[in-house]
């Protein structure tokens, strides 16, 4: 017996509607049933992107600052940031991220100096500030932010993220088709959902060794 040697296992939208719609126990029988949970996806999508962090839309982002020039605006796939730091002659200082009231009382927001500290301000395009503002043209910002996960615009489309969270997210698109279709199933969608979701989330989680250093002061001879 021979195994098929592919690791190429994908679900475009129409495989991914169509295994929702058999969980909620009814078919796809109209353009409009697939409409409809195309619009369902979306929304999910966008449901992910307030839970928290999903390590595969991470992404980086480099800005060459302008002296005087206290505020960048962003893409509009841009989440969230995550890590900021401030490039100087090949060296990285971490810029601090701070609150809208914090820098609301900031005294003098066009003192020059070298950026420590940000403030993100979350519109439809997010608005960098940062303060001190640049002294010079030649630091460069880097940037870690989530990445808003891409649209399901037709049925032919595949979906924009790793095979481990295709089980969380055909039970995800189970749960809100039953909303609208099979309210019956909505309790034992939604419990499947969410233990799918955990349990993918707990993958995607960033891996880090765990080193415990005892404190010497408490150490005796």
């Amino acid at each position: 017996m021979t195994t098929s040697g592919s690791r190429d296992f994908n679900l475009d939208v129409a495989e991914l509607i169509e295994e929702a719609y058999e969980r909620c126990g009814i078919e796809v029988r109209t353009g409009y049933d697939a409409k409809t949970a195309r619009r369902s996806l979306n929304l999910m999508f966008a449901e992910w992107a307030n839970r928290g962090l999903n390590l595969w839309t991470v992404k980086s982002h480099t800005i060459d600052l302008t002296q005087g020039q206290g505020q960048e605006t962003l893409s509009d796939n841009v989440v969230d940031l995550l890590d900021v730091v401030l490039r100087r002659n090949n060296t990285d200082y971490e810029v601090q991220r701070i609150s809208r009231g914090e820098y609301a009382t900031l005294p003098n927001k066009t003192t020059q100096g070298r950026p420590s500290q940000y403030w993100l301000n979350r519109q439809i395009n997010p608005v960098l500030n940062l303060w001190s503002v640049p002294e010079n043209s030649t630091d460069q910002i880097i940037y870690y932010f989530v990445q808003r996960i891409e649209d399901a615009d037709t049925l032919v489309n595949t979906t924009d993220m790793p095979f481990r969270f295709y089980p969380c997210m055909a039970a995800g698109l189970s749960y809100y088709m039953a909303m609208k279709r099979a309210p019956d199933r909505v309790q034992m969608l939604k419990t499947v959902y969410e233990e799918e979701f955990q349990r993918a989330a707990d993958e995607d989680q960033g891996r880090t060794p765990l080193k415990l250093q005892p404190s010497f002061s408490y150490l005796r001879v």
